[in-house]
């Protein structure tokens, strides 16, 4: 799902009109010089104010193609992150959301993941899916995501098994970017401070990968046939429903550059599944 370097102040009126001018018109159509990019400042592996995350990576990757540099707008991935960014016309692009995320319209996908099931292996907490009779005894870690303050698909799950009392991680309702980092999830399971997380497969692969500990991951599979819920998904670039020039223009760079962006997401260790047709 972090800071911003615009704060409405003293020139407060002027940027309010600038977002209200911008909600206005769509990309235009000649030659794209900056590509504005939504981006947070502190959510690895997914970007960071040094541009080291996969999202900078391909963002910068997909202006080369454009013969365009890449403005980034930091803002926090909490509440109220859509309206504050890209739907106020601070920035364009998301490079990462959802197939179908209907706040705004999402380019042709350019790879696919899911949850995973992370615990120390040989640890008595070994666990092959959310059926496991196990894990109604266990301290089990889950994201609080969304833009809403809302649990993942995978904590739904859980709760339609009458597995409750979770431990969350991430308080998407505070400003402040030192409240949680996006490692603490995994960490409390390298330390024992809970047996099993489940975390979506970005942040897994990429974290396990550092833990200070050995850790063993388990895909969850497309969906849940208990709750119905979806564990797996599409993920694609966003641009504001207006802005359909901008969003054939990104396809067309998803489609010619698909193999350099999927090299970028394989060196984050970012676990992919088949896409769907």
């Amino acid at each position: 799902m972090h800071r911003s370097a615009v704060k409405l102040s003293g020139a407060g009126a002027l940027l309010v009109a600038a977002a209200a001018v911008a909600l206005t018109a769509a990309a235009p159509r000649g030659p794209l010089s900056e590509l504005r990019v939504c981006a947070d400042p502190y959510d690895m592996p997914f970007s960071n104010s040094q541009e080291e995350g996969f999202e900078n990576k391909i963002a910068h990757l997909v202006a080369q193609d454009l013969n365009a540099t890449v403005i980034n707008y930091w803002w926090p991935s909490r509440r109220g992150v859509l309206r504050n960014s890209i739907l106020a016309g601070f920035c364009d692009v998301m490079i990462q959301a959802p197939v179908g995320f209907d706040p705004v319209a999402t380019t042709k996908p350019y790879y696919r993941s899911t949850y995973f099931l992370v615990f120390r292996p040989g640890h008595g907490h070994d666990v092959r899916s959310l059926d496991d009779t196990i894990l109604k005894h266990l301290r089990i870690g889950v994201n609080i995501i969304g833009y809403d303050y809302t649990n993942t698909p995978p904590a739904h799950a859980l709760g339609a098994r009458g597995i409750v009392g979770l431990v969350g991680f991430g308080n998407f309702l505070n400003p402040d970017p030192n409240a949680d980092h996006p490692e603490d999830i995994i960490n409390a399971v390298a330390k024992d401070s809970i047996d099993v997380a489940i975390v979506w497969g970005p942040l897994a692969g990429y974290w396990v990968k550092r833990a200070p500990a050995q850790l063993a991951m388990v895909a969850l599979p497309d969906s849940d046939p208990v709750s119905g819920m979806p564990f797996a998904f599409d993920m694609a670039m966003a641009v504001r429903h207006r802005d359909k020039d901008l969003k054939a223009r990104l396809d067309s760079v998803i489609v010619r550059r698909r193999a350099d962006i999927t090299r970028v997401l394989e060196d984050f260790n970012v676990p992919m599944i088949q896409m769907h047709p």
